[in-house]
């Protein structure tokens, strides 16, 4: 398989995001997705789905003896008719009013978690948590921040595993709706080949930093991510409304 200038590029961007990710929980939708589709707009939302959902099988596949599948469950079952509802929007609605609301609700659950309203995790919170990651992760590819910042007082390793958990079944949900509202063509399984190399290797260098940097949360590199994920959707929106 050839790769160009271009592809090279792309497979750094997938194996840094990568290498976030499986540190911290959440990270790859965030910074892949924008640089991607600048490089090729077919990568979103498909591919980044695809490679995403990647990560969290090998993720899952090294912690299962550690993962509490029943805690998580219901975000999982909630997300099914997030994802449909996501699926809906992206095939109705402009892509840019999408990023203009869901940016700023994602900018308000920030500030409201950083003035540490904190919210337990319970059924009810995991149900909504799920069923936002759904609307969110098939609409933009950025999925993980209504999840993270429910887990942002948990350790790192519990956050990253039970969150890894519920994209490992969510995110086929999120692709099989995407397929069935239409979006078929939004999947590109040649670019998704050619970026399986960065999935392996960026989870191999996070393996390396997890031996040098033994954090025990990540609520500071939740709430970065987060908001800056609400930062790039919200500025997504308003460069596509003025350009309308």
């Amino acid at each position: 398989m050839l790769y160009s200038s271009l592809d090279m590029l792309a497979l750094v961007i997938v194996t840094v995001s990568i290498m976030v990710q499986a540190w911290v929980g959440i990270g790859f939708g965030l910074l892949a997705a924008p640089l991607l589709y600048l490089i090729d707009p077919t990568y979103v939302p498909g591919p980044v789905l695809v490679l995403g959902w990647l990560l969290s099988v090998v993720v899952v596949l090294k912690q299962r003896h550690d993962l509490n599948w029943r805690r998580v469950l219901p975000a999982i079952v909630a997300r099914l008719p997030g994802s449909w509802c996501g699926a809906l929007l992206l095939v109705s609605i402009a892509p840019w009013q999408l990023s203009l609301f869901f940016g700023s609700a994602l900018l308000l659950a920030v500030w409201l978690s950083i003035r540490s309203y904190a919210v337990p995790i319970n059924k009810f919170s995991l149900t909504v948590a799920g069923f936002l990651s759904g609307i969110l992760g098939t609409a933009t590819s950025v999925g993980g921040p209504p999840m993270a910042l429910l887990y942002q007082h948990e350790t790192r390793l519990t956050a990253r595993n039970e969150i890894a958990a519920f994209f490992l079944m969510g995110t086929p949900i999120s692709i099989l709706m995407l397929w069935l509202n239409g979006g078929a063509d939004l999947l590109s399984g040649v670019l998704i080949l050619k970026m399986l190399p960065g999935v392996a290797l960026g989870f191999w260098l996070s393996r390396h930093l997890e031996q040098r940097f033994k954090a025990e949360s990540a609520r500071p590199a939740i709430l970065f991510i987060s908001g800056l994920s609400a930062l790039v959707v919200l500025w997504q929106g308003i460069a596509g409304g003025l350009a309308v």
